[in-house]
């Protein structure tokens, strides 16, 4: 059925408003009205959905539009009835979530010929009785939508989507449009051919979202750093990303707390729950969304105007999926994740146990994340790279990367020192202890294998446990080494790790970054429609404060940070607290010591902010949920028992480096809590009191990797910590 060119923009302008197609959209149409298969990779923004609604809305028949998400079907179904007044019946949905009346109203608009969209489930597709209805109507074509769901390598693979065309040949054939946003040259090819569609024209449109601003941030203080950036954009509409429903309920919750219109979405709400949310961010009533991956597939909303990853995803192709809900209308949109290694090796401990097929291909989409985390080049050029597209620009001036390069090395020599140790072990080690042993630190574990005697133990002494995982890190991504997630993460050299070290050339490695609070230049971002948030406080104050610290810590013969840490005084110098309410919430400032050491330091802000007649930001005092946490309550309760810190840990199922950083949080809170029961246990008295004499009288911070590298070789980290938290409860508290 060929179309002529007038009536498709006649038709376009009738029912979408609009006065001209988008890049390849008349293209697309024209060839799918002309009876043809086609492929089409767009950008999310980029105009898909017009390219199979158009052509339903002309062309004889029904289209049957294969959806993987219940959300984005009564999205688009409302979207068509508002385009075509006064017909409820041209678009309908087909999917678990009617009743039996409204699947009657579906089948009997589907036979009369008024529906021209029917919006299908895969899983509503395979039932016996909605095959034999659509086999009394006539098809006009067949839309499979995120059609990346077919792949096994694509980011959000549905088994159900791989029996499509064994459907589509039961019902009757027509032509075949399968559209998506992400797809890299693998899984197009495996759309293709599960899909039967070999002779499909591909329409690929450029992946570059050049209003979209990319950045990787440390995970150090995620919570705070998420409700400052907001507090900061007030207004915008954004979604935050978390990999657990747990986190999204909790994160939900304390962005209310903090004065932040937010819901939480996520499979384990109930569909109504879920409904009336999502229609709440559709219609403005709440700012952000907290979600899974279940939400936003499709989500037809411009003005996103930020995507925040709490949680690193899985596979690029998701990520760049999920941020490409931003920024939709072209105007900005800022896209920032939050990244930890160690958020990895949970992920990685989550394969354990999968077939080794499904673990292979999910070890290399998490490798290809870690390297764009990683990585020291143009983010954009990264991803572009990913979907098979060039970028030609040397800086994009929109990512971390551009604004704020790296340093760099060459790493050729610590490279080499690495496989060299790697190789010269009988056994194979993970990550931390090769680093462990390069540095020179010593631990149970490196005397128990007596690799503190070993000729290389120490050989790197000069960097730090950091330095050598950060080089271990790009060592797996440049896949000069390999770490084998079945055996629990061992490290081994790979045939290329080994040409190398026989024959080294330039590697040029980057210098580890922290992604710190307020380090980029904002002035630069914003150039960039892409202000980060956060910044440097008042400088003067900042002295002032520092000035006072060390009167105190004179005055009681403390150490200074012991009174106020240097991120707690630059806090004071941003939001000028003069209230201990406010003060602890200032950064690693509790309650005990908001109330023990806050009073002189209030009352020189409250001096100060009246003398210089400082307008006070009220926006950002960052509020606790009220701590439910039944581990915090049960850890208090069992300390106060006396319990072995072994018994605890075991009771709740926590490695004892989890429980000590519970106990930890539960101190820096504020709280006392009297450990002398186990370390006198546990550590020799000796020990005890040359750690404990270190904090009191040496300690620059209370910063573990500063307070290792003081301490070289003389104490374990656990020792370490379980003293920190003594002298913090009985000094600092």
């Amino acid at each position: 059925m060929s179309i002529d060119s007038a009536l498709l923009h006649a038709k376009l302008k009738e029912f979408f408003g609009f006065d001209s197609f988008k890049a390849d959209q008349e293209r697309i149409i024209r060839h799918l009205t002309d009876g043809n298969n086609a492929f089409v990779l767009m950008p999310t923004g980029g105009g898909k959905s017009l390219c199979y609604q158009l052509p339903a809305l002309v062309m004889e028949g029904t289209a049957i539009v294969i959806s993987p998400l219940i959300a984005l079907m009564k999205n688009q179904v409302d979207a068509i009835r508002g385009f075509v007044a006064g017909n409820d019946g041209i678009a309908h949905f087909l999917n678990s979530s009617l009743n039996k009346a409204q699947i009657a109203e579906v089948r009997n608009d589907l036979l009369s010929g008024a529906t021209k969209l029917l919006y299908v489930a895969p899983e509503s597709l395979t039932k016996a009785e909605n095959i034999a209805m659509l086999k009394e109507i006539k098809i006009s074509f067949y839309a499979v939508d995120e059609a990346h769901c077919i792949s096994e390598w694509g980011h959000d693979f549905r088994p159900e989507y791989r029996r499509i065309r064994t459907i589509i040949e039961e019902i009757s054939v027509a032509p075949i449009i399968a559209l998506t946003a992400t797809a890299t040259p693998k899984v197009q090819s495996d759309i293709i051919r599960n899909l039967g569609m070999t002779d499909a024209t591909v329409f690929k449109s450029s992946f570059n979202r050049p209003n979209l601003y990319y950045e990787i941030r440390d995970k150090s203080d995620p919570k705070r750093d998420i409700i400052k950036y907001i507090k900061q954009n007030p207004g915008k509409s954004g979604i935050i990303y978390c990999l657990s429903r747990k986190k999204v309920e909790e994160l939900a919750e304390l962005l209310n707390i903090n004065g932040i219109k937010a819901a939480p979405y996520h499979a384990g709400l109930d569909a109504k729950t879920r409904a009336e949310n999502q229609d709440r961010f559709l219609m403005e009533e709440i700012d952000v969304i907290v979600a899974t991956i279940a939400f936003g597939m499709g989500i037809d909303k411009p003005d996103v105007r930020f995507v925040i990853h709490y949680d690193i995803p899985k596979s690029i192709e998701g990520y760049y999926q999920e941020t490409g809900r931003a920024g939709r209308d072209g105007r900005e949109g800022q896209c920032i994740t939050f990244y930890s290694y160690k958020d990895i090796q949970k992920l990685e401990k989550f394969m354990q146990g999968k077939p080794i097929a499904e673990q292979e291909i999910g070890k290399q989409l998490l490798m290809e994340t870690v390297a764009y985390a990683e990585s020291n080049s143009c983010r954009r050029k990264l991803l572009l790279s990913y979907f098979g597209e060039d970028y030609h620009e040397e800086n994009c001036g929109a990512c971390d990367n551009c604004l704020h390069p790296k340093k760099q090395f060459d790493g050729r020599e610590e490279m080499a020192m690495v496989i060299e140790l790697i190789q010269s072990l009988p056994e194979r080690f993970k990550m931390e202890h090769i680093a462990n042993i390069l540095a020179g630190e010593q631990n149970s574990i490196i005397k128990s294998y007596k690799h503190d005697k070993l000729e290389m133990f120490g050989a790197g002494k000069d960097h730090s446990v950091r330095f050598w995982s950060a080089v271990i890190h790009q060592g797996l991504i440049l896949h000069l080494l390999h770490k084998d997630i079945e055996s629990y993460g061992l490290i081994s050299v790979t045939e290329a790790g080994a040409a190398f070290f026989n024959a080294p050339y330039e590697l040029m490695l980057t210098e580890d970054r922290e992604f710190a609070d307020g380090e980029d230049d904002d002035d630069d971002i914003a150039a960039a429609s892409a202000a980060r948030g956060g910044g440097g406080g008042d400088e003067q104050l900042l002295a002032m404060l520092k000035d006072l610290r060390k009167g105190v810590a004179r005055k009681l013969k403390l150490q200074p940070w012991v009174i106020f840490g240097d991120p707690s005084l630059e806090d004071m110098s941003i939001m000028y607290p003069i209230t201990v309410d406010e003060l602890k919430n200032c950064q690693g400032v509790g309650e005990g010591k908001a109330r023990k050491f806050g009073k002189p330091f209030l009352e020189l802000i409250a001096r100060y902010v009246e003398e210089n007649e400082i307008e006070r930001p009220d926006d950002f005092v960052m509020k606790s949920i009220v701590n439910k946490s039944v581990n915090k309550v049960f850890i208090i309760q069992s300390v106060d028992r006396k319990l072995p810190l072994e018994d605890i840990a075991d009771a709740k199922g926590m490695e004892m480096e989890d429980l000590l950083s519970e106990i930890e949080a539960i101190v820096y809170s504020g709280t006392k809590l009297n450990l002398d029961y186990y370390i006198e246990q546990t550590l020799d008295d000796d020990v005890v009191e040359e750690i404990y004499d270190y904090f009191h009288d040496e300690a620059e911070s209370d910063d573990l990797a500063t307070v290792m590298e003081d301490l070289k070789d003389d104490y374990d980290e656990f020792e370490v910590r379980l003293v920190r938290i003594k002298f913090l409860c009985e000094v600092a508290n």
